[in-house]
């Protein structure tokens, strides 16, 4: 074998740094050895997989190419070196989820995991669905579990589950005790939704399409908490997903408003990168997965 695994990590942590000093001190090298690991590799095979510009690497077509192989080539060999270690085949695995699954489903589902693999180590990060998507497309996370659509050729977008939003308002706001509810209503009123990216947004812009330019958008926040707070502090109203809403719903801090006419349906999927190897860790936490 003319390469060494540690070349193909200075190539990626290059890679993913555009900066030599930074992705040595990534590896816990020194630069010269990662500036070397990087070199040899390249005039091992007579090819440039960057542009030098200055002190900044960056990635060029042929290293765009052969960055996703080399970084299944390198998941292989650390799922072969786990299982050697643990006599196991499940590991670490890094899971992104945006708010509504992070927060509400995916605690749930490291809780079984965990459980059945003691030694496994779990790294869950919670953001929007673009910032996951993102982040399994550089091979920052292995997994994303995502509640709005996506579309790159690069990712494999599955359907997991489907979820419904709810609009929802305070039990004193005028609304929370009409039987039936138009448009104008809706347009009467301040609302507080999810900032722009985020899959509960795109779904509420898909169900009031029509409405759109005349809605009057008083916050957007990141946090769902922070807008089921903020419309029981009477601010407004909101959509968020029926999942989030229970607890505040079944103790009357919140009103689901019924609006029959409006299309609140969505999926959650999954997203992974299609050069990702998919590892015995991954498989079990999508197996988790469906059946929560």
């Amino acid at each position: 074998m003319r390469y060494s695994f540690r070349q193909l990590e200075v190539f990626l942590a290059a890679a993913h740094f555009d900066n030599i000093s930074r992705a040595a001190e990534h590896l816990a090298m020194s630069q010269s050895a990662a500036s070397g690991a990087l070199k040899e590799l390249e005039q091992q095979f007579d090819v440039q997989l960057f542009d030098r510009v200055g002190k900044r690497l960056q990635i060029n077509e042929l290293g765009r190419v052969l960055r996703p192989q080399a970084e299944a080539l390198l998941e292989q060999a650390r799922a072969l070196e786990q299982a050697l270690a643990q006599h196991s085949q499940i590991g670490q695995i890094k899971v992104g989820a945006t708010l509504t699954i992070g927060n509400y489903l995916a605690v749930g589902i490291v809780a079984r995991y965990m459980a059945e693999q003691p030694a496994a180590r779990v790294s869950l990060e919670v953001a929007n669905t673009e910032s996951i998507a993102a982040k399994v497309l550089d091979f920052e996370l292995d997994i994303g579990l995502i509640e709005g659509e996506y579309h790159h050729p690069d990712l494999d977008i599955l359907p997991w589950r489907d979820d419904e939003l709810a609009v929802f308002c305070s039990p004193n706001h005028p609304l929370a005790g009409k039987q039936r509810i138009s448009d104008a209503d809706l347009l009467a009123q301040k609302w507080i939704l999810r900032e722009s990216g985020s899959g509960t947004r795109q779904a509420f812009e898909r169900a009031f399409h029509g409405l759109l330019p005349q809605l009057t958008i008083a916050l957007e926040l990141q946090h769902t908490e922070a807008i089921k707070r903020a419309v029981e502090a009477d601010l407004g109203i909101g959509c968020l997903s029926a999942i989030t809403l229970e607890e505040a719903v079944r103790h009357q801090r919140l009103v689901k408003l019924e609006l029959p006419e409006k299309d609140f349906r969505r999926h959650f999927y999954f997203v992974l990168h299609k050069q990702k190897y998919r590892s015995a860790g991954i498989q079990r936490w999508l197996e988790l997965c469906q059946q929560s």
